[in-house]
């Protein structure tokens, strides 16, 4: 589709204007989360988020409840993330938005948004990858003038270091779980993944099992830092090739449990921590255990983490402790950019921008891509 400004969109790709600024607005919403973020050169500005604690009370996102709230939600966010990086509608050069994969009433809401906003704009529309979104979460910048606290603080300045192409990257959220060879910004090859379940959904499952709340991931890694991981064993799959499953798990840990509570009906409760422990420990071997194999069968040793689950902190220390023996170069996103963000929208539509890979207003949001 032609714009008005599209002379302007090629001499800033090609270095000839004047002002070399690129100014991105995106737009997330693919699961529960209603999040907008602006980018300048890739140069994060702003990112905000509004959750839905709704979810909550069901044990798990409700697809219809999680469309209402991001209908309500989408504009204040939107207005919000534009304050705060102080950009006007008339200074955004494209619009980038979460096509998929996700909840498709959810991804409906972000696109029709982003579809409005560009054509009233007559400015570019981007259509992202979710996931591709993730992995380059490694590559958010803050601009250089940006202060952090001191290094000696509760919370000390963030990583800033970029992955070199190529590098494997290991995706690991609530609903995706993949190792992927990620040769440049827009070019990845996925060389494993789950063939079932995703490991964040054996976290929450789990998690549900014990009567931990939604999302019941990051309960587990608190529980189970004052717990033993090798208290209990749990079923490990077998599977070829550099492909994940979870669904094993969850049964070995269902079965376990229910002989354990004839035993004992107050087995949960006197071992909680150590449950918790033991099944992440699981998880996390499980996980590492084909990123080793995948680095030696490549010979890559850039490696990164993406996703929600990349956030847990025996996952991180785990990877970290690989790097010291296999010499690995590990990068992990700050924790703002780990789980659901419009911020990796945002620098992947940067990066899009760059290439001209502009999408048509035709464009339809993929529940699955």
């Amino acid at each position: 589709m032609p714009h008005k400004n599209h002379s302007k969109i090629i001499k800033k790709r090609s270095g000839t204007a004047d002002n070399m600024s690129v100014t991105i607005l995106a737009i997330e919403s693919s699961c529960d989360d209603t999040s907008a973020a602006v980018v300048r050169d890739a140069f994060l500005l702003s990112n905000r988020i509004a959750n839905q604690d709704v979810h909550r009370t069901f044990g798990g996102v409700v697809p219809e409840l999680a469309s209402r709230a991001h209908q309500q939600n989408i504009i204040p966010v939107v207005d919000t993330a534009m304050k705060e990086a102080g950009v006007k509608p008339e200074e955004i050069d494209a619009v980038a938005f979460t096509q998929g994969p996700g909840l498709m009433g959810s991804l409906l809401v972000g696109a029709s948004f982003a579809k409005g906003f560009a054509i009233s704009r007559n400015i570019p529309l981007i259509a992202v990858n979710h996931l591709q979104g993730h992995v380059l979460a490694l590559f958010v910048q803050r601009p250089p003038d940006t202060r952090y606290p001191a290094p000696d603080t509760q919370y000390p300045a963030p990583d800033t270091r970029q992955p070199s192409f190529p590098f494997l990257c290991l995706l690991v959220s609530g609903g995706h779980t993949q190792i992927l060879v990620v040769r440049d910004y827009l070019e990845m090859e996925i060389i494993g993944q789950t063939i079932d379940d995703a490991a964040g959904e054996a976290f929450d499952k789990c998690g549900k099992v014990i009567g931990l709340p939604y999302p019941a991931g990051p309960v587990i890694d608190k529980l189970a830092k004052q717990g033993d991981p090798l208290a209990f064993t749990f079923s490990r799959p077998r599977i070829s090739d550099l492909n994940y499953s979870f669904s094993g798990l969850k049964t070995s840990f269902l079965y376990f449990l229910r002989d354990r509570l004839k035993e004992d009906p107050d087995f949960i409760e006197k071992n909680l921590n150590s449950l918790c422990a033991s099944l992440q420990y699981t998880i996390v071997e499980i996980l590492l255990n084909k990123l080793r194999q995948a680095s030696k069968l490549t010979g890559i040793r850039e490696i990164g983490l993406a996703g929600g689950v990349s956030a847990n902190s025996a996952l991180k220390a785990a990877v970290n402790e690989e790097a010291i023996k296999r010499r690995w170069n590990v990068y992990i996103p700050e924790l703002a950019y780990t789980m659901d963000n419009a911020a990796m929208i945002a620098i992947t539509g940067y990066y899009k921008f760059l290439k001209g890979e502009f999408a048509g207003h035709d464009v339809a949001p993929l529940a699955r891509m």
